[in-house]
């Protein structure tokens, strides 16, 4: 078994499909280069010691159907032959895969760039407008997502060809700008001396967010998860409230920022599993305002459209569209697929 550098022009079927998240872990099958993926549902990867287990009790034990290869996106970035994940105690082994699942090709890719490989097939019916813009047909995408992590990517049109660009985005600084900012930042737990994104726009951000908000606020507060925070919210809780006001303002500044780094006149979307949860602060205008904050760019910022990602897993349908033909993605595979 070996590491493959050359990408491949067709899989072998029937393909694997694996979206291995921090928390959970969705497989699907895609039969051959005309199916849609058929899914096997979610399990928490705490649920299991590894992914091959994980593979067998969700897919493998349900289906006559034997795959050949496996294409697994993983949250965290893709740098040997042991991937370990950065929000959970799983290590991906593809050359132990190989053997543990009976594949012939195993091939492993960055979450968001799976959600970036999704982008230009999703269509008005999984798609929910937030602001004003007007897209350009072979513009930059930028997809950002808070869940139990923040992840980012672009997918850029080149040479008739669509690119995606995995990253560690999530991770990139978060200061502080407005007057309340300054007064909430100090609170904020830092990592190593750093605050990055990640540490305030995610599921375990939200709660060190409420817990710096409620020190400036000098209140007595002790959420116990992120989703008691906007249920506590919506009920009218004012520190939450505040939280939530801040953290849909930081998420609007990153997404912003991307926007302009990659120029995405395609258009950010907003995926992951918190940004569906929190729809109604987003749609408040404070998302969208700090998304245009950017001078002295706010009216280049005012023509990128933003979309909130309704589909049930994007990540999936896009392992599943590189699936059924690699060729129309610039997908780099060097050290990134291993095969028998």
């Amino acid at each position: 078994m070996i590491t493959l550098s050359s990408a491949p022009r067709a899989l072998r079927f029937p393909v694997l499909v694996a979206d291995i998240g921090g928390t959970n872990a969705r497989f699907a099958l895609v039969a051959d280069a005309h199916a849609g993926a058929q899914g096997f549902g979610s399990v928490a990867t705490r649920a299991y010691p590894g992914l091959a287990e994980a593979a067998t009790a969700t897919v493998f034990d349900h289906t006559s159907r034997l795959p050949r290869t496996a294409v697994i996106a993983v949250a965290g970035p893709v740098t040997g032959d042991r991937i370990p994940l950065t929000n959970a105690d799983w290590v991906i082994e593809p050359l132990k895969l190989i053997a543990d699942l009976g594949v012939d090709t195993v091939i492993v890719l960055n979450d968001f760039e799976a959600q970036a490989l999704a982008l230009p097939s999703l269509d008005d019916s999984v798609l929910e407008s937030i602001g004003a813009g007007v897209v350009h047909e072979f513009g930059a995408k930028i997809v950002i997502g808070p869940g139990t992590g923040l992840g980012a990517a672009a997918m850029i049109h080149a040479a008739d060809t669509w690119v995606p660009i995995p990253g560690e985005g999530g991770h990139v600084e978060l200061g502080p700008v407005s007057d309340d900012d300054y007064r909430v930042w100090p609170h904020i737990e830092r990592l190593d001396g750093r605050i990055g994104a990640e540490q305030v726009i995610s599921g375990n951000g939200l709660l060190r967010l409420a817990r710096a908000v409620a020190a400036a606020d000098g209140a007595d507060r002790n959420y116990a998860d992120p989703e008691e925070v906007t249920l506590a919210a919506d009920q009218g809780d004012t520190v939450a409230q505040h939280t939530m006001e801040i953290f849909v303002r930081a998420l609007g500044r990153v997404a912003g920022d991307f926007a302009l780094i990659f120029l995405a006149r395609g258009g950010v979307f907003l995926a992951g599993g918190i940004a569906p949860k929190i729809d109604r602060h987003l749609k408040t205008g404070a998302f969208r305002e700090a998304f245009e904050a950017k001078a002295p760019h706010e009216a280049l910022l005012k023509t990128i459209p933003t979309w909130l990602v309704r589909h049930p897993n994007p990540a999936l349908e896009g392992l599943a569209a590189f699936a059924r033909t690699p060729s129309l993605f610039a997908v780099e595979l060097k050290g990134r697929r291993w095969g028998v």
